[in-house]
């Protein structure tokens, strides 16, 4: 009777043993595998989904795509059409990380002047992006890389239409 209790004992002991050694190597491989996952603020800066059906013409939206702003402004038809437009149907828009090419400042938009207007050094910028000759900025705004799905903008990826701008030398 006493070896049937030796053996029942030494069978819980090892099951309790066992247990906890599964216990164990479950949360370190649990929280090996946490610190190994990228951040979920990592997560989010690699692409930024833009529903572009709700853009009101001349209403610029402000979006943020890796900590920068971006700026997305459905022209309205009195804008000049011009080659850095992103075309969706009848529909024109322009697209561009919100920071001054002379500091990195960010631009104000001026509804009424169609303008994106840097106040640190005067620095002006057309409706699509273009700085104004003879002024600070020495390029217009930058171009970030898109895809068009549907009626959404897709931030962060290469797709057909930013690649052809890349290749007329239109992003920068």
């Amino acid at each position: 009777m006493q070896e049937e209790q030796k053996e029942r004992r030494d069978f819980i002991g090892m099951a309790l043993g066992a247990t906890a050694l599964v216990g164990i190597g479950g949360g370190l491989g649990f929280a090996a595998k946490r610190t190994w996952d990228p951040l979920p603020s990592v997560k989010a800066a690699g692409f930024t989904t833009v529903d572009l059906s709700v853009a009101k013409p001349n209403e610029l939206i402000v979006e943020k795509w890796r900590g920068k702003p971006i700026f997305i402004l459905k022209k309205t038809a009195e804008m000049e059409a011009n080659d850095r437009d992103v075309v969706i149907g009848s529909d024109r828009f322009h697209i561009s990380i919100g920071l001054c090419t002379h500091l990195g400042c960010i631009p104000a938009y001026k509804k009424d002047d169609h303008e994106f207007f840097c106040a640190c050094h005067g620095g002006r910028f057309n409706a699509s992006g273009i700085n104004e000759p003879g002024l600070p900025p020495p390029s217009p705004l930058e171009i970030p890389p898109f895809k068009i799905a549907g009626t959404e903008l897709i931030l962060g990826e290469a797709g057909p239409e930013y690649k052809k701008m890349l290749d007329a030398g239109l992003t920068v």
